[in-house]
């Protein structure tokens, strides 16, 4: 039998810290080492496993990751395993996020810790561009993966109804009504006008 790792993806400053705290308020138990607290950029914290950037090196951590979920930024997906689905199935929630809104983000970010971005945001949304076509025909290319991608807007606009489609998803094991409490509407900034 083989284990299910369920996973939790997409650019970053998509929404993927806010799925987890859904997904860990839901009943899903997280793969985490709490090395990144909380801060002005995510207040209630990122849920990250450090161990996750050194997977193309060493997965060990997936022996560790059977019916839990671990958050993997997208150009960490690549790093998986091959394909074994005897061995090792992923569900994978893909956050999606307007690319205007994850560069504000982003650059907020950057400002907030004294850092420069290199590239002007052209630049930057074209390499996400690219990126994200090569992710999605990837995953398509994985029998050992399921995907859903998500909306972050339509998550913080309709929760409700995305929290009811992620349950579904994955086999109807979560608590809906306890993921609702964590969405926040407060904590979507950098929205389009």
């Amino acid at each position: 039998m083989s284990a299910t790792v369920y996973i939790v993806s997409g650019l970053p400053r998509s929404g993927t810290s806010m799925m987890m705290q859904m997904l860990h308020r839901g009943g899903l138990p997280v793969l985490t080492d709490a090395v990144r607290s909380a801060d002005e950029d995510n207040p209630r914290g990122y849920f990250e496993l450090e161990r996750v950037k050194q997977t193309k090196g060493d997965p060990s951590w997936l022996a560790d990751a059977d019916g839990k979920v671990v958050k993997l930024i997208s150009r960490l997906l690549l790093d998986l395993p091959d394909p074994d689905p005897e061995r090792v199935r992923y569900k994978v929630i893909f956050m999606r996020r307007d690319l205007d809104e994850v560069l504000r983000s982003q650059k907020k970010m950057l400002d907030r810790r004294g850092e420069d971005d290199v590239q002007t945001d052209e630049q930057v949304k074209e390499l996400f561009v690219a990126h994200l076509e090569e992710i999605e025909n990837w995953l398509r290319k994985r029998g050992d993966i399921d995907v859903i991608f998500q909306s972050y807007s339509r998550m913080v606009t309709e929760p409700r109804q995305g929290a009811e489609k992620i349950n579904q998803f994955l086999g109807g094991i979560l608590d809906v009504e306890a993921m609702l409490s964590e969405v926040d509407p407060e904590l979507y900034r950098n929205r389009k006008k």
